[in-house]
């Protein structure tokens, strides 16, 4: 088997930021849930707040936290958190303020040069957003099926990793039209995904390798192989 010609395991690792508060990258280990507590409409952006978990105690203005596996940048937290929702991620995500009012989301900060990766890597840059289409109870986990976004099939593979409102999964199973995932309780307890129902929107990103790797290769020429 050939190697990738102009592409290796160390350029797209290298092609990674470092990985300080700057970096903007996660990991899709929830480390809270909380409230959008007041979602304000402003011109092409919305301002929310979202209650702050007693342990935030680190933060600076201008860092970044993945909400609902979507990175923002905090503007304040005195008392909440505040973020500004500007027109791109309004439209990629499908919020509005009448579906952010009192949302239960998913609360990650950033990671720390050093810091140890439990899940996958994680830009925050979600790709979308994919309706639940199944639910189904395995004992104590909940196995989850959702719609596979039209234009995203080719990142998707059995046992491959993908973030669902910011958590990090394994996909389980590849359908036609549809992949599964397996939430066992931890994750049911620390994430708001046990809480969706089916034709509930949940917001996606693909695998962060995979994209920059199927990307580089469209510049690798037709005689590339794997």
């Amino acid at each position: 088997m050939e190697a990738l010609s102009g592409l290796s395991c160390i350029s797209l690792l290298t092609a990674v930021p470092s990985l300080d508060r700057t970096s903007h990258m996660f990991t899709g280990i929830v480390e809270s849930t909380q409230k959008i507590t007041h979602a304000q409409d402003n011109d092409q952006s919305i301002v929310i707040h979202i209650a702050k978990p007693d342990f935030y105690d680190d933060l600076r203005i201008g860092d970044s936290i993945a909400v609902n596996g979507v990175c923002l940048t905090v503007e304040d937290f005195s008392k909440d958190l505040v973020f500004t929702l500007g027109f791109e991620t309004l439209k990629v995500m499908d919020w509005n303020k009448s579906n952010l009012q009192d949302r239960v989301v998913n609360l990650e900060r950033s990671l720390r040069f050093g810091d140890r990766i439990h899940g996958h890597l994680v830009s925050g840059h979600a790709d979308g957003t994919t309706p639940i289409v199944k639910r189904e109870l395995a004992g104590d986990c909940l196995i989850l099926d959702f719609k596979t976004p039209a234009g995203f099939a080719q990142y998707f593979w059995k046992k491959g990793s993908i973030t669902i409102n910011g958590v990090s999964l394994t996909l389980n199973e590849i359908f036609d039209d549809s992949f599964s995932v397996c939430l066992i309780p931890e994750t049911l307890k620390k994430t708001n995904l046990e809480k969706q129902s089916i034709g509930d929107l949940v917001s996606f990103e693909c695998d962060y390798f995979m994209k920059g790797f199927l990307n580089a290769r469209k510049y690798e020429g037709p005689n590339v192989v794997l």
